[in-house]
C-alpha cells in the first residue's frame, strides 16, 4: 500500500507521563456521576495517593475540579474552554432562561461562574454594551466584587473559601467583613441581594445548583440606585424563575 506523503518516517507524539496523569484523572472524575473520592481516584489510576494528590489539588486550584464533602468533580473550567472555543454544553439554564429573567426585570441578566479565583459571565441578555463586552471576551472579574461572586464564594468549600479570602488584595480587604456577614443567608437561600460591593454597579443573584452543588449564578445588574429600589422584586423574579431550572436539574 502506498503511503501517504510524509507517513513514512512519521514519529509518534511523544507522551508525557504527568499529562497522561492529569487526562486520566479528569476523565476519572468525569464518569464518576456524583463524584469520587482522591483514595477512588488513586485506586482507579493504580498509584498511591501521594502521587495523585498534589496533580488532584493543582487541578482544583485552577477550576478543572471542584471539590464537595470530600468529593471530586469537574469544574467550571472544563465548560469555560468549551465556551471560548464557541461550543454550547449542556446547561440546566439556557439563554432563553435567561431572556425570561430579562424581561420580567427589564434588566441585563448574566450567567456566571467561578474558574479558580475569579468570575466570568458565560452568557448574558442586555443591550448595555458593558456588559456585552465583559460576556462576549469573557473578561475576569473578582469573585468579592459582583453578587453573583459571593453567591459562588459561599457555594465553594469551605477551604477553598478561606484560601481565596486570605488572599483577597488590600483594597478589597473591607468586603471581606461583609461577605462573612452576609454568609449565612446566602448559604441558606441560595441569594445575594444587593452587596454594593463594586463602584460600577451592584446586583441580585441566585445560585444555580447540580446535585446540591452551587455550579453557577443568574443575576440581575445595574446601578446601585436601581438595585437598591428594586431588590425585594428581583428577588422575588429570580427565585420564580429558578423554579424552571432546578426542575431541569432534578430531571437530568
Amino acid at each position: 500500500m502506498v503511503q501517504p506523503e510524509g507517513a513514512t518516517g512519521a514519529r509518534a507524539r511523544a507522551r508525557h507521563r504527568t499529562v497522561d496523569r492529569i487526562a486520566s484523572i479528569l476523565e476519572c472524575v468525569a464518569r464518576a456521576r456524583g463524584g469520587i473520592t482522591l483514595s477512588e481516584i488513586a485506586k482507579e489510576l493504580s498509584a498511591p495517593i501521594s502521587s495523585v494528590q498534589g496533580l488532584v489539588n493543582g487541578l482544583v486550584a485552577t477550576g478543572y475540579l471542584g471539590e464537595h464533602d470530600r468529593r471530586y468533580s469537574l469544574g467550571s473550567a472544563p465548560y469555560l474552554l468549551n465556551r471560548l472555543a464557541g461550543r454550547q454544553p449542556v446547561s440546566t439554564v439556557t439563554h432563553a432562561d435567561l431572556e425570561e429573567v430579562h424581561q420580567r426585570a427589564g434588566l441585563t441578566t448574566v450567567l456566571s461562574i467561578a474558574v479558580g479565583p475569579d468570575i466570568f459571565y458565560v452568557d448574558y441578555c442586555s443591550s448595555d454594551p458593558r456588559f456585552a463586552y465583559l460576556a462576549e471576551n469573557y473578561v475576569r472579574r473578582s469573585l468579592i466584587r459582583t453578587s453573583g461572586g459571593w453567591v459562588l464564594l459561599a457555594g465553594m468549600e469551605k477551604r477553598d473559601l478561606w484560601a481565596y479570602l486570605k488572599n483577597v488584595s488590600e483594597d478589597e480587604q473591607p468586603l471581606v467583613d461583609r461577605f462573612f456577614a452576609a454568609l449565612p443567608e446566602i448559604e441558606q437561600t441560595g441569594i445575594c441581594a444587593s452587596p454594593n460591593a463594586s463602584e460600577q454597579g451592584d446586583g441580585v443573584s441566585i445560585a444555580v445548583r447540580d446535585n446540591g452543588k452551587t455550579v453557577a449564578a443568574v443575576g440581575v445588574i445595574a446601578s446601585h440606585e436601581v438595585i437598591t429600589q428594586q431588590r425585594d422584586t428581583l428577588v422575588d423574579v429570580l427565585t420564580e424563575c429558578s423554579r424552571s431550572w432546578d426542575q431541569r436539574s432534578v430531571q437530568w
